[in-house]
């Protein structure tokens, strides 16, 4: 099965779209009407309303957008995300046939732009001459290269929809006109017009058979060269033929260029856009490209290149090396900490062989699913998220392994029955632990619209790498452990333990000091949430952090109404300005608008592609968004230029989904388009001065120059004219009109009348056109029009039905949501519109609107959804909540570390959160369930139960938190191209993990213990009222006689004991033992001396000497002294914890049996009841003569007998409470609760050393610390002396000194046997241990075996005993008033019953005894 994984995922990787980013562009169907002749107004009039009209009522539409121009019309609709693609283009192409009829015969027909998408653009080039043969090729015929040999050759390859042509001259064989001829001759231009139409055609006439053949009829009247052309008739003029040479030139022409391509500021080359299909495949699609391309180039002249300039196959292949990277790197860092952690190197590669297993499994699904491979898709996967499951299998298996101490080699079969066992029991919270982290990445699959797709693969694949991770470590993992762990036992302390044993000593201190001050870490924790939700609101956002494609757009534009020749050549300067920057390999200049103009522009405006080497070989800076700025600024040189750069996809990401290039659009809705741009340069002002807005771009609608041809109608009249033929006329000189096609073998060209060029370059052409009339006679077109200069409107932009204008700008440094907000804030003070006039946001502002609501949403429900799992896996509201504070605990930490990297909230972030949520959640159910596991093992001292379920969960949460956040560090460090979007998400993951784990290990804990304890004192009264009326309603006496004690659980009469005196005993000799350890280095006492030597009878006076002796043994003893010292002092300290267990053993067996006794008083009060009632039945049979008095005075006797019993029961209860109060050092009487005798559980044995025999280790440490102070004994001794004569004030005195060194030169071996003394008592103390050691295993063994035998016998009176004695008290009773049964036969059931609930309470008591006693030896 698993080989079967691994060739189904290798497989599917193959097959599998790969793309750099996923395409998150609408579903959106463009309608292009070219109208050559018409200007903006007649667009949008003929044009564009008609056909949004005829579309308007199709349902699923979204959002209708269009813009009219000069010759164009585009108008985009945008559908619901659900509606097909092919079915929209349907449906529209359906309603255009309506559409067409309201048109204007011959002003234009609407047609479907290409399937493609915002990632449609995968493949841009130019085609140039080589160096040395410019002059050979003209761009006329670079172009007639570009349409029929690379456009033809493209369009067939699988997967692209499209091929555009861009740059270079039309070819058309033209008809030029000479006006003057035309006049001098008689000719009109629609007679030419006529002509060209009416010789221009090929014909057939069937076939004729004449057998054996047939021949067919062919009549060839296509014109083939200008000399065919040439010599085609007008008309005839008196006989005479007047041909086309003799009006006009015939020549090669081309139509009104609406578009450019300039290549490295040297020239005008042509050049080609490869549109993808949607859905397409982009790295196979630019493959196929690339290898059709190497046929294409054959079919070349060799001295033309094709030189591509834009390649999707660098950005995806950056993309997915910044994800293979942070993949491998995370994988690798998971590896370290699994093995870290476990301490098990195959431990470690087993978990670790998970990832890529699961990864193959996600890789598969993909493929199956439809999900492409990209940054999104596979960059959010965090390994430490993927192995949880098989951490937790693995985990417990060697937990397993551990616990059973056996001793040898385990056999095959042992081990499969080890893992067996060990898997079944955690299968269900590894499970559950995948199940909540997909449950959390459900919502995301919710999301719609652009943030829907960006971030619904991401979902997808995680959810996709989980489910297999689960899968496998319910199956794979379990298998591999049984197979590859050792099978070797014995365990020995390794890195991981050593490493466990740190972070404890570091944790427990913290806890102990944190819950001393409870309450003020839970109100830091509160006050800290608080704070970050104050943080968050003012923190801004963005949609989704720009990503840092690699190459530069530029948007240039020039003045409104810059011709394109214009426009060109300040193009070319601009792009010779570029090159001088060392980093820019290239620059392609893109004016105007391509053959499909599916990304249209006016001839002002173009895109210039800054093409740039790699960012190793950058020089002037390396950052990208800083040199945009230095561009940008260098380009600000060329006067009335707007420079705005950008990145190629990113711009027509914007464009295609909202219809404005620039992050943010403030659209301005009216009917006057004089009104929208006066309010639009008013908005421009006034958002001008906001820091983080670029130069604010108003859309360009109006100062088009046009030559306006006003019509006088009465003249037209008078003339007999109609304006149609006017307007025919007009048109066919200036744009010129197609009379039929030239055929070059396969090529074909329009065949097109026009005026010459000379005569189409001013006004008074215009004017002096010639319009025919009826009569033959032509007149100048000024003689019934008048022809001025005027501007108009350059575009009309319409959205939803209504004309619309927009004030658009990028924002640097700063986040888009604060800029909107601050430009709101200031046209709501400054720019109020008319009636019927208002403003709209648009740009990744709106899309940012959309997805924050729609997160508004979702992340509530993941919320939810979370709390409802942990209610259904605890039960309990109050657990669920307290597990639950892990998120806000987490967001806290996510909100910081934006803070703290200076990122703003985005989109990506918020995904963050949410995959955080469900991290997060996971280690506070580990640690609750633990505290739970405890309490069911009888821990009922909340501070017992938190500070063992903290020691014993510290590695897995540890464990968990780190292979999560680290996993993620490679993602939030990586710098590589796509790493943008990819950073906020893990920085979100990272930081939220780091408050999460503290949360789960100190503030949890301390939750908890406020929580249980408010429970506890809240429920406690109302428990023993009801348990009180429970026994009164049972024996009806007794109760209100008791004197009122304290009664309280286990667990609080524990905590008590700590007020035990040998508590204090122990800590005045920990305080001795440090106070002994400050005396190690004491020196011996210094002595002063006074001494006079050399007295003789000569000199009575001698030489009197005064001086201080000092004597220092060897320096080696102090330190042996001050380690002998410490390790007395460890005792001590770990004597501590065996007073803890004594204690605790104490105290548990007083309860126990004060319990018992308190249980045995309830069964005799009940029988005393029985008793007083059957007494008072025979003293009424006695007076009815029913019974001679014998039954009254049996039932006196043994009442009596049982107030003698009870008084003794009674007397063992205060013997009882006597010693628990000397246990607790307190005054107070104490009582278990009113409640029958618990019967307790067993509990699993703890891997913790008993603390009797950390005592006894200890007592090694003292005597091996003892060898090292007998040893340095043996070592010499200094001592000095020093005197002089000036301390008395003798003249000339003397001064000197005396040093001497004692060695133990006789008794030498005294001091050897000293040593051997020292280490026999090692010797002693180590077999001391060993036999400590055995008696405790044994004590276990024997212990455990007495809880079961006892368990045995308690087993038959809890199923049937205890149920038989009531029965039969119960029938006895009642049979003993019917007088069916005598007294004696009463007393003899009752005797029995009784019995047999007096042997229940002695064998629990004997039981609970006996698992005290085993709790003790096992160190619980």
């Amino acid at each position: 099965m698993t080989l079967a994984l691994i060739v189904w995922g290798l497989w599917s990787a193959t097959k599998l779209p790969v793309d750099a980013l996923p395409d998150v562009t609408n579903n959106q169907v463009q309608v292009i009407t070219r109208a050559p002749t018409l200007a903006a107004q007649e667009v949008e009039q003929f044009i564009t309303y008609p056909v949004e009209r005829s579309l308007s009522n199709i349902q699923g539409i979204v959002e209708m957008r269009s813009f009219s121009r000069f010759g164009l019309s585009v108008i985009t609709i945008v559908f619901k995300e659900n509606i097909n693609i092919y079915f929209a283009r349907q449906l529209i192409s359906e309603k255009l046939k309506e559409a067409v009829e309201q048109i204007p015969k011959g002003m234009g027909n609407p047609e479907l732009g290409p399937v493609t998408t915002g990632l449609g653009e995968i493949y841009q080039y130019v085609i140039h001459p080589k160096k040395g043969s410019e002059q050979k090729y003209s761009a006329m015929d670079l172009r007639t290269m570009q349409d029929w040999i690379v456009g033809r050759q493209l369009t067939g390859i699988a997967g692209v929809a499209e091929v555009t042509g861009f740059g270079g001259i039309n070819k058309q064989y033209e008809v030029a006109v000479n006006p003057d001829r035309l006049k001098a001759m008689n000719v009109t231009i629609p007679e030419i017009f006529t002509a060209l139409e009416k010789n221009n055609e090929n014909t057939g006439g069937a076939y004729i058979d004449r057998k054996p053949n047939a021949y067919f009829i062919r009549g060839v009247g296509l014109v083939k060269t200008f000399a065919d052309i040439e010599s085609i008739v007008i008309k005839q003029q008196n006989g005479i033929p007047v041909l086309i040479r003799d009006v006009a030139t015939v020549q090669f022409g081309s139509p009104p260029r609406y578009g450019a391509l300039t290549y490295n500021g040297e020239k005008e080359v042509v050049g080609g856009i490869v549109l993808m299909m949607k859905g397409a495949n982009s790295a196979s699609v630019v493959e196929l490209v690339k290898e059709r391309m190497e046929t294409v180039k054959k079919s070349l002249p060799e001295d033309v290149e094709i030189e591509a300039f834009l390649d999707r196959t660098n950005l995806i292949d950056r993309a997915i090396n910044t994800v293979k990277t942070n993949l491998i790197e995370g994988a690798l860092i998971v590896i370290l900490i699994l093995v870290l952690f476990l301490g098990n190197f195959r431990a470690g590669l087993i978990v670790a062989s998970a990832i890529p297993l699961s990864l193959l499994f996600a890789l598969a699904l993909m493929n199956l699913f439809g999900v492409s491979a990209n940054l999104m898709s596979l960059g959010a996967i965090d390994f430490g998220l993927i192995v949880d499951g098989a951490v937790i299998i693995v985990e417990a298996t060697l937990h397993f392994l551990g616990a059973k101490k056996i001793t040898g080699k385990l056999s095959q079969q042992q081990m499969d029955e080890a893992v067996e066992g060990s898997a079944k029991k955690m299968m269900s919270s590894a499970a559950f632990g995948q199940i909540i982290i997909l449950i959390v990445y459900l919502p995301i699959l919710s999301l719609q619209g652009v943030e829907g797709k960006m971030f619904r693969p991401m979902a997808e694949t995680v959810g996709f790498a989980i489910l297999g991770a689960l899968l496998l470590s319910l199956t794979y993992i379990p298998m591999m452990s049984a197979l590859f762990l050792s099978k070797n036992t014995s365990h020995k302390r390794n890195f991981s333990d050593r490493m466990m044993d740190f972070f404890q000593r570091g944790y427990a201190p913290l806890l102990q000091g944190a819950i001393k001050i409870k309450y003020a870490v839970v109100s830091i924790a509160v006050a800290l949430m608080v704070l970050s939700v104050i943080i968050f609101k003012n923190m801004g956002g963005e949609f989704i952090p720009t990503l840092e494609e690699g190459d530069y757009a530029i948007e240039f534009v020039l003045p409104q109404g810059s011709s394109l020749s214009q426009t060109t050549e300040t193009v070319m300067m601009a792009e010779r300005m570029l090159l001088k920057f060392p980093e820019v390999k290239m620059v392609v200049g893109k004016t105007g608008a391509a053959d499909i103009a599916t990304d249209p522009m006016p001839p002002e405006a173009s895109d210039l592609m800054v093409i740039m080497k790699p960012k190793s070989e950058w020089t002037t800076t390396k950052d990208f968004y800083a040199l945009a700025d230095i561009m940008r600024d260098k380009l600000s040189e060329i006067p009335g230029v707007i420079a705005e750069p950008s990145q190629p996809i990113q711009m027509r990401f914007n464009e295609l989904m909202t219809g404005i290039r620039q992050d943010v659009a403030i659209k301005i809705f009216g009917e006057n388009l004089d009104t929208l741009v006066a309010y639009a340069d008013k908005v421009s002002k006034v958002i001008n001065p906001i820091k983080g807005i670029t130069q604010p771009q108003v859309e360009r609608v109006d100062g088009l120059p046009q030559i306006t041809i006003e019509y006088d109608r009465a003249k037209i009249a008078g003339y007999g004219l109609n304006i149609e033929d006017i307007n025919h006329v007009i048109s066919t000189a200036f744009a010129g009109e197609a009379a039929g096609v030239v055929f070059e073998n396969e090529r074909k060209f329009d065949l097109v009348l026009r005026l010459d060029s000379i005569h189409r370059t001013n006004l008074d052409d215009v004017s002096d056109l010639f319009v025919p009339l009826k009569d033959g006679n032509q007149i100048p077109l000024s003689q019934i029009a008048t022809v001025t200069f005027k501007t108009g409107p350059a575009q009309i932009s319409r959205e939803a039905g209504k004309r619309r204008i927009y004030v658009s700008f990028n924002v640097s440094g700063r986040d888009v949501s604060s800029v909107v907000k601050e430009a709101q804030q200031k046209l709501n003070e400054k720019v109020k519109l008319p009636p019927g006039y208002y403003y709209t946001y648009g740009g990744t502002f709106e899309n940012l609107q959309k997805a924050s609501a729609r997160l508004m949403i979702v992340v509530p429900l993941a919320l939810l959804l979370i709390f409802f799992m942990l209610y259904l896996t605890f039960r309990s509201i109050k657990e669920a909540a307290l597990i639950f504070t892990a998120i806000p605990m987490s967001a806290i930490g996510g909100v910081f570390a934006l803070l703290i990297r200076g990122m703003p909230f985005s989109i990506s972030a918020g995904i963050g959160f949410i995959a955080l949520f469900g991290v997060a959640v996971l280690n506070g159910i580990v640690l609750i369930s633990t505290f739970n596991q405890l309490e069911k093992d009888g821990i009922k001292d909340i501070m017992q139960r938190v500070k063992e379920g903290t020691r014993i969960r510290l590695r897995p949460v540890l464990m968990t938190a780190a292979v999560a956040a680290l996993g993620f560090i490679p993602m939030a460090l990586s710098s590589g191209a796509g790493a943008e979007v990819q950073k906020p998400l893990a920085t979100v993951v990272i930081g939220g993990l780091i408050t999460a784990t503290f949360l789960t290990l100190v503030v949890l804990p301390l939750l908890y213990i406020i929580f249980s304890a408010k429970r506890k004192t809240k429920v406690k009264p109302v428990a023993a009222i009801i348990t009180v009326i429970a026994f009164t309603g049972l024996s009806n006496t007794g109760h209100a006689q008791q004197p009122v004690t304290k009664r309280m659980p286990v667990s609080e009469v524990i905590a008590l004991a700590k007020n035990n005196l040998l508590y204090d005993i122990n800590n005045q000799q920990i305080n001795k033992g440090k106070a002994q350890i400050t005396t190690a280095t004491a020196l011996p006492k210094t002595g002063v001396f006074a001494e006079n030597e050399d007295m003789r009878p000569s000199d009575n006076k001698g030489i009197l000497k005064i001086g201080v002796s000092q004597s220092i043994a060897w320096p080696g003893l102090y330190k042996a002294q001050k380690n002998l010292y410490s390790e007395q002092l460890k005792y001590y300290q770990a004597n501590t914890a065996a007073i803890d267990v004594d204690i605790k053993r104490d105290v548990r067996t007083i309860y126990y049996q004060l319990w018992y006794l308190q249980d045995k008083q309830q069964l005799y009060h009940r029988l005393d009841s029985i008793y007083k009632t059957l007494n008072n039945a025979a003293i009424l049979k006695v007076k009815t003569g029913d019974s001679p008095g014998l039954d009254s005075i049996a039932a006196n006797v043994r009442m009596r007998e049982l107030q003698a019993m009870l008084q003794q029961v009674g007397n063992d209860v205060q013997i009882q409470q006597r010693i628990l109060m000397q246990l607790l050092n307190t005054d107070e009487s104490i009582l278990p609760l009113l409640l029958p005798l618990e019967k307790l559980s067993m509990t699993a044995l703890n891997d913790s050393i008993h603390p009797l025999l950390a005592l006894q280790s200890q007592n090694i440490n003292i005597a091996n610390a003892g060898i090292a102070v007998i040893k340095n004994e043996n070592k010499p001794e200094f001592s000095g002396r020093f005197f002089s004569q000036r301390l008395w004030g003798a003249k000339d005195p003397f001064t000197g000194f005396s040093v001497s060194a004692a060695f133990p030169l006789f008794g030498a071996s005294a001091y050897r046997n000293k040593v051997k003394v020292a280490q026999a008592e090692v010797a002693v103390q180590q077999k001391q241990y060993d036999y400590n050691k055995q008696v405790l295993s044994t004590k276990q063994v024997q212990l455990q075996q007495e809880v079961e035998r006892n368990k045995s016998m308690l087993a038959f009176y809890e199923s049937t005993g205890l149920k038989q004695a009531n029965e039969i008290i119960k029938a006895a009773t009642l049979a003993y008033r019917a007088g069916e049964i005598s007294f004696a036969e009463l007393s003899q059931f009752l005797t029995q019953a009784i019995e047999i609930q007096k042997n229940y309470l002695e064998n629990l008591n004997v039981y609970n005894q006996s698992v005290i006693q085993y709790n003790y030896y096992i160190n619980q």
